[in-house]
C-alpha cells in the first residue's frame, strides 16, 4: 500500500455507491468518458469505446453499476486523478 503521509477519506463505492447528482458534481465539465473503466465487462459488452454512451446514460450506468467508474478516484481541490498512479499522486500530494 503506498504510504505518502495524507489523510484521505475512503469511500466503499460497492457499498455506498455515488448518486446520479454526485456523478454530475464529480465529473463537472470533464469528459465522462474518462470515468469509464475500460477493465469492466459491462464496458466491454457493449462496445462503449467504439459505441460510447452519451453523457446521461453513462452517468445513470454508473451509479447503478459502480465498478464501471474507474477507480480509486482522488481529489484534492480542483484537481482529480483516475486510477492508480503513483508518480501522478505523489505530484498532486506536495
Amino acid at each position: 500500500m503506498l504510504q505518502l503521509g495524507v489523510e484521505v477519506e475512503f469511500r466503499d463505492l460497492d457499498k455506498e455507491p455515488l448518486s446520479i447528482s454526485e456523478l454530475e458534481a464529480l465529473i463537472g465539465d470533464r469528459d465522462y468518458k474518462m470515468f469509464l473503466s475500460t477493465r469492466n465487462e459491462l464496458y466491454r459488452e457493449r462496445k462503449m469505446e467504439e459505441h460510447p454512451p452519451s453523457r446521461k446514460d453513462a452517468i445513470s450506468l454508473m451509479s447503478k453499476n459502480p465498478n464501471l467508474i474507474k477507480r480509486p478516484i482522488l481529489l484534492r481541490g480542483g484537481q482529480i486523478l483516475l486510477g492508480f498512479d503513483e508518480d501522478a499522486y505523489r505530484k498532486m500530494l506536495k
